[in-house]
């Protein structure tokens, strides 16, 4: 059974797509961007802090559904300029504990924005 979770902490949904899925033990989390929770427009910042409001905005919406950063298993990053991957980086390593995700991090063209990222949490057995 399909449970959709979301976050008055993090942005609302802009398209056709739900915030999360909660799937038996695991939590799918929609791409996020670097979107002001409160305005649901684009934070105007470099890199870093961009990255940063982007896994805030992950960070909230793991814990609405009982879940925390060191619940993800797989991590998926989108930089629009893979030059801005050393200060990415940097940000990224202090939002999750050892042993880190496993990830992909690729330069995509995105919109308006430096940096997105979507992730799955697993929540079973520990």
């Amino acid at each position: 059974m399909k449970q959709p979770i979301s976050s008055d902490k993090a942005p609302k949904a802009m398209g056709a797509y739900t915030p999360a899925i909660k799937v038996g033990d695991f939590i799918f989390v929609s791409g996020q961007g670097p979107l002001d929770p409160a305005t649901n427009k684009v934070i105007e910042a470099g890199i870093e802090e961009q990255t940063a409001r982007t896994l805030e905005n992950i960070k909230a919406i793991l814990e609405a559904a009982g879940a925390s950063m060191a619940d993800v298993v797989k991590v998926a990053a989108h930089l629009e300029h893979i030059s801005d991957f050393q200060a990415f980086n940097k940000v990224y390593a202090t939002y999750f504990p050892d042993p880190k995700p496993a990830r992909t991090t690729v330069q995509s063209g995105l919109l308006n924005i430096l940096v997105e990222i979507d992730a799955i949490a697993y929540v079973g057995e520990k």
